[in-house]
């Protein structure tokens, strides 16, 4: 069986969190797994994927892991781009609209997923690296883009410090900005409460 070190270093490489079909790919069988799990090296984070033991990988990778397809969206992007202090109640990912929502339901991990059509959903993407694993997230335009678009179902000073964080953020791109506004039709709300700054 490979070493103990060799098996924490593969963890390492994969976010902390691992499949059963990578630990195979490994070297390691069923039996082997079980053993490391009774000598307390790794455990069962959930039926197919594992953990070292005494340790839990950042939540973001964790989500990203599990479910490649999901995307970090709303106020969950918002506190990456520190538009917004407020640390949500869930992490809110975007997945695709047929996936099935009790997949989800993850004990310890307070995920709200957002049913979106594949050609909303693919717009804006970027990877950000984070303990060795690419996390899908929309990039800050699209963001804002996506925050207007559920104005009314985001708390009012959330929405008005992510609009005030955008505008002074060097980082902004205007152009892709009017871009994905075009195509998720909020234009007109670029014009209201962005368009004066501009």
């Amino acid at each position: 069986m490979i070493s103990k070190e060799k098996i924490k270093q593969n963890f390492n490489k994969n976010g902390g969190i691992m499949k059963t079909s990578e630990l195979n790919e490994t070297g390691l069988n069923y039996r082997q797994i079980q053993r490391l799990i009774d000598q307390q090296v790794i455990e069962k984070f959930r039926h197919g994927y594992y953990i070292l033991a005494n340790t839990f990988p950042k939540e973001e990778v964790i989500i990203t892991r599990m479910f490649p397809e999901a995307i970090i969206y709303l106020e969950s992007a918002l506190l990456y781009y520190n538009y917004s202090n407020r640390i949500p109640n869930f992490w809110q990912i975007a997945v695709d609209r047929h996936s099935n929502p009790k997949k989800y339901n993850i004990p310890n991990l307070n995920i709200k997923p957002y049913f979106i059509k594949e050609k909303f959903r693919k717009i804006g993407v970027k990877n950000i690296t984070i303990d060795n694993v690419k996390v899908p997230i929309y990039d800050r335009n699209k963001t804002i883009c996506d925050i207007l678009r559920y104005e009314k179902k985001i708390d009012n000073e959330v929405f008005t410090n992510a609009i005030k964080n955008y505008i002074k953020d060097d980082k902004k791109n205007i152009r892709y900005l009017m871009e994905y506004g075009d195509k998720l039709n909020v234009s007109n709300k670029i014009q209201k409460y962005i368009g004066v700054w501009l």
